[in-house]
């Protein structure tokens, strides 16, 4: 079962290797789960996968290769899991979900009643009141409607069960999906340095072990300063126009940014950065920021990271004058290959969809001028940025 389960996962997509399949293998010989198919998941989960941004493909995979289990024939010798009788989840029911339950007699009796089900039922049921199967108004199966049901399998339809039998745990932390706060942090982590710097308030355990030692035993404490993050990082965030779509998802990455790294510097920009960036955008006419100080401020340690979706009139990035804005003395191109030549490591996020980008004269020219390094704004695009500016 386990080799058959080690190549779905593998067509599925999930990345797992003999070696960690031997060491789930040695996991079920110590009993490190046993006769629970939720330990087994997450036994399995623990074992096999090794980056989080897999969780959610593991759970589909694993989830579609015991999907029998919704069969009505397999669940005669089924395990009611635990859990589902402990206090603790009546607490997290709302008083309109007990009144629910009590309408069957209490949380008890319609676990009781679906054991009873679960040893009568000898065949697959579709339509009807009583039994375990689809349609119908069971309280028990899927794709049907009872208001203080337990759905078993399938897909939630009217939102009303009062307890799932299987029930996904995870939300998507693969590639392709949206963005949230925490999923860019973990992206963003990869370009960390560690360095150590200030006051002396750590613990140096090993050379206090050492210190102790050459000191015949007498104690001799070693602090060090605390290890941070020592990435340096400038952040030139679009906004305005066609920007306003994704707002949210700029935010969640300004945010992420802000948490992981010590040294950020942030400036916005309109369409195309020009001889003027800003902090304050409700003061970005009145408190404007010379683009050549920015430039002369901040050392060649720096990485740079462009956020925009680089849609725009392509005069706005060739011609004198071409910002929508202001009559620019230089073109847009000009500060773009001014920034790159100050900065070694430049990269362009984009939040619009990467399928589209062929259909947009404006971003064809940024990614020219970028040379490729123009990343889609989503984990796997971040992951990609970050390695080339980790190097």
């Amino acid at each position: 079962m386990l080799i058959d389960l080690f190549y779905h996962l593998r067509k599925s997509g999930v990345p797992v290797t003999i070696k960690e399949l031997l060491i789930l293998l040695e996991a079920l010989q110590a009993r490190l789960a046993f006769c629970s198919a939720d330990e087994f998941y997450l036994l399995a989960r623990t074992c096999l996968i090794k980056d989080e941004k897999y969780f959610d493909r593991f759970d589909q995979a694993f989830g579609a290769y015991f999907k029998d289990l919704e069969l009505v024939e397999d669940f005669t010798d089924a395990l009611i899991p635990e859990h589902w009788l402990e206090a603790n989840f009546l607490r997290q029911l709302s008083d309109e979900e007990k009144a629910e339950i009590e309408a069957m007699g209490g949380l008890e009796a319609l676990l009781d009643t679906l054991k009873e089900r679960l040893n009568e039922q000898k065949e697959r049921h579709s339509g009807g009141n009583k039994w375990i199967g689809t349609g119908g108004t069971s309280p028990f199966g899927h794709s049907g409607y009872n208001p203080e049901g337990i759905r078993v399998g399938g897909e939630s339809k009217n939102k009303r069960a009062v307890k799932v039998w299987e029930k996904r745990q995870f939300r998507n932390l693969d590639d392709s999906v949206e963005l949230g706060t925490r999923n860019i942090k973990v992206a963003l982590r990869k370009l960390r340095q560690f360095a150590r710097s200030g006051a002396a308030d750590e613990l140096d355990l090993d050379d206090t072990i050492q210190s102790t030692a050459n000191n015949a035993g007498l104690l001799d404490i070693k602090m060090v300063p605390e290890r941070h993050n020592a990435a340096k990082v400038l952040l030139f965030l679009d906004v305005g126009g066609s920007m306003d779509p994704y707002i949210r998802m700029c935010e969640e990455l300004f945010s992420a940014a802000r948490t992981e790294f010590k040294h950020l510097e942030y400036f916005y920009f309109h369409n195309c950065v020009y001889e003027h960036v800003w902090k304050d955008n409700s003061r970005r006419f009145a408190e404007k920021i010379p683009t050549l100080d920015v430039l002369h401020t901040y050392g060649p340690d720096y990485r740079v990271i462009f956020i925009g979706d680089a849609s725009m009139s392509p005069y706005e990035i060739v011609d004198r004058f071409g910002s929508v804005e202001h009559m620019n003395d230089e073109p847009g191109q000009v500060w773009l290959q001014r920034i790159k030549a100050t900065w070694d490591k430049v990269i362009w996020l984009n939040p619009s969809q990467q399928r589209y980008w062929n259909y947009t004269h404006s971003i064809s020219m940024i990614q020219q001028i970028m040379e490729d390094r123009m990343y889609p704004l989503t984990l796997d695009g971040i992951e990609q940025g970050i390695k080339y500016l980790s190097r």
